[in-house]
């Protein structure tokens, strides 16, 4: 699609160059019709805001959909709703299942195979990576808004929700991530660095 923009720039700019000298505006309208680049502009303008609508759609799925295995048990290694699940595996099954991305197995392999963002541009459906266990990305959980978010914390607990702002979180964030819309990533694909 860039490529496709690119030249529908390029175009709009050598026509600009053509069009007629005049500050009426139904004229420059006429003349962009005329052209057919108010169509191709309108296009691009809904296509836009067609994936803007998705991507918004997707988050909030994978947020409902994660919501509904609240009280599911803790197991370590854990990735489904039958057996249990381990905070990688219950990002995971959400990501797969909800928005047909399989992500990698483990929390650092998470982190690693998605986009580094600022705490302060988090929206539902990022994730949020914790050092549990003396390691970085050493547990992952799913952001739901309002500065909480949704994992399977340990051994003896369930999914459930809890607040960034508790001291026990604030110490140990390691950081936000995205993942891409167009990402898939299989256990044994390789890892960005």
């Amino acid at each position: 699609m860039s490529r496709w923009l690119c030249t529908l720039l390029l175009a709009c700019a050598a026509s600009v160059q053509a069009a007629p000298q005049t500050t009426n505006p139904d004229e420059m309208d006429r003349f962009l019709t005329d052209k057919g680049l108010l169509t191709r502009l309108e296009d691009v303008s809904q296509k836009v805001a067609s994936q803007a609508h998705t991507v918004a759609d997707r988050a909030s799925n994978l947020v409902v959909n994660a919501m509904g295995f609240l009280g599911v048990p803790y197991k370590r290694g854990g990735s489904s709703a039958e057996t249990g699940f381990d905070c990688s595996g219950f990002v995971r099954a959400m990501y797969e299942q909800t928005v047909g991305l399989l992500l990698p197995r483990r929390a650092d392999q998470q982190a690693a195979a998605t986009q580094v963002i600022d705490k302060k541009e988090l929206q539902p459906g990022d994730l949020v990576f914790f050092n549990t266990m003396r390691r970085s990305f050493s547990h992952v959980g799913i952001y739901v808004g309002d500065n909480k978010f949704i994992h399977a914390p340990r051994s003896g607990a369930e999914v459930r929700v809890e607040d960034m702002g508790a001291a026990y979180w604030v110490r140990r964030f390691n950081g936000a991530r995205r993942v891409p819309a167009a990402a898939s990533a299989a256990d044994d694909a390789p890892q960005p660095k």
